[in-house]
């Protein structure tokens, strides 16, 4: 029998035991099919389970081991996707009630990849719908209603990869897929207490994906571990001829190994307004830890600019364009958020003169970030400025709060990693999170692993029951 704390194992020591033939492939993936189903109702963390695909996967992938064709450290490892990326034959509603029997025939680039490499896809994660593209007030904005978070089920996981937050935090896979257009994978990975990596835009590939922004939606692993986020990127990144957006594949692929020299980080000075006092307590304790692995510590203030009312006009106008046919169908009625309901029409009269200025403001601010990182490897701040809210708190009201960070590194495409960090006296997580310059995600993977290799913060588990 396997038990929970194999399942809570890292995608590399669960690889090492299933490539010394001492776990099975199959038996892994019923187990973590048998907690999905008794936990993820519970979480409302799968739109989808696909039992009958992953059982098959994983036999082709035990019978592959046994005869020596192993793929490496993911070949016969389980996890979820999240509910925009195609899987043939599958529903992929989007998170949306108008597409809860879309399906298509077709896989998603990253499926395909994850494919390649020999993973169990277990099932499609729960998201806020269409990603919350057209906005939305209450994390109940799904087909799937609020996905609740692990480690209190009062609260909310955040962002609209909130069902693959759910799912790795929980242990119902050995990793999920998340996308981010702006939070999407560093806020619910601060909420759940996960690893979760936000890309270079355009080094994974988003063929068969959702689209939301054409020039700001990124795809990206969360894991448990900072080492488990590097293994599932080095497997999808490269380059996608079916995505416009796609870098050339010298610059896609990625392949880690440690930087060279030290890494020079810099604080983000005032990067959140009044910021909890847990969290900041956190920070700083956090921040002594870099400091004695060899950090060099210094601090930086982002640049002043109207940067997050750029990036909204730039999502607006691409997520008009990308749900047209939606909003002209009147379609949108059958969204579950009122704001959802109404946003992509208030999205539509958005200025083309708007969008040309945002456009020159993003070449402006990628120029200004260029400058700060001549002056260090990695930016460092808190992953947001609250712990997990509750699952009734109205977003618009409650939880609105100036967001530079994320502004600035999602409309720049800058990459970005959240990890654990400490927990709230009331138990719930605290991320911590690296921004590095576009392609340089190694500096952030590898400062995000040098706070983790001294910490024990990713190794707890939520009392789920």
């Amino acid at each position: 029998m396997i038990t929970e704390d194999v399942l809570y194992l890292s995608v590399t020591e669960l690889g090492q035991r299933i490539q010394a033939r001492k776990l099975s492939p199959v038996e892994l993936t019923e187990a973590y099919l048998e907690r999905s189903k008794k936990y993820g109702p519970l979480l409302n963390a799968y739109a989808t389970l696909t039992p009958e695909l992953a059982l098959q996967q994983a036999r082709q992938a035990e019978d592959e081991i046994a005869q020596g064709r192993y793929r490496g450290l993911l070949h016969g490892i389980p996890y979820a996707a999240k509910d925009l990326l195609a899987v043939k034959g599958y529903p992929t509603t989007w998170g949306a009630k108008p597409y809860a029997n879309q399906r298509f025939d077709y896989n998603a680039t990253v499926i395909n990849k994850l494919n390649e490499a020999g993973a169990v896809l277990l099932g499609k994660a729960a998201m806020i719908e269409l990603a919350g593209g057209l906005g939305y007030r209450f994390a109940a904005a799904s087909a799937t209603g609020a996905a609740k978070n692990p480690w209190n089920t009062n609260c909310w996981t955040c962002g609209s990869s909130s069902g693959s937050g759910a799912i790795v935090a929980s242990a119902l896979a050995a990793f999920a897929i998340g996308t981010e257009t702006w939070g999407s994978i560093i806020c619910p990975s601060a909420f759940c207490g996960v690893s979760g990596l936000r890309p270079t835009f355009g080094r994974v590939g988003r063929g068969g994906a959702m689209a939301l922004a054409y020039s700001m939606d990124k795809i990206g692993p969360m894991c448990r571990t900072v080492g488990d986020c590097t293994l599932v990127l080095a497997a999808v990144s490269g380059h996608d001829p079916s995505d416009n957006g796609s870098l050339p594949e010298t610059q896609a692929r990625f392949r880690f190994h440690l930087p060279p020299r030290p890494l020079r980080i810099a604080r983000i000075e005032k990067g959140w307004e009044k910021p909890d006092p847990e969290i900041t307590a956190a920070f700083e304790q956090a921040l002594t830890v870099l400091q004695q692995a060899g950090g060099q510590m210094s601090s930086i203030a982002l640049p002043e600019g109207p940067w997050e009312v750029a990036g909204g006009i730039v999502i607006n106008v691409e997520a008009a364009s990308a749900f047209s046919k939606l909003i002209e169908s009147g379609g949108v009625a059958q969204l579950s958020d009122p704001v959802s309901r109404i946003g992509g029409y208030v999205a539509e009269t958005v200025d083309s003169q708007d969008f040309l200025r945002a456009q020159r403001l993003r070449r402006v601010l990628q120029q200004k970030m260029d400058a700060i990182f001549q002056q260090c490897d990695v930016l460092v701040a808190p992953s947001l400025p609250v712990p997990a809210t509750t699952l009734d708190t109205n977003l618009e009201t409650d939880l609105s709060f100036a967001d530079p960070i994320g502004g600035i590194g999602n409309l720049c495409g800058l990459p970005a990693m959240s990890v654990p960090c400490g927990f709230t006296k009331s138990g719930l997580p605290i991320g911590i999170q690296f921004l590095g310059q576009v392609l340089n995600d190694r500096a952030v993977v590898g400062a995000a692993e040098m706070f983790q290799a001294r910490t024990d913060w990713h190794l707890k588990h939520p009392p789920l029951k």
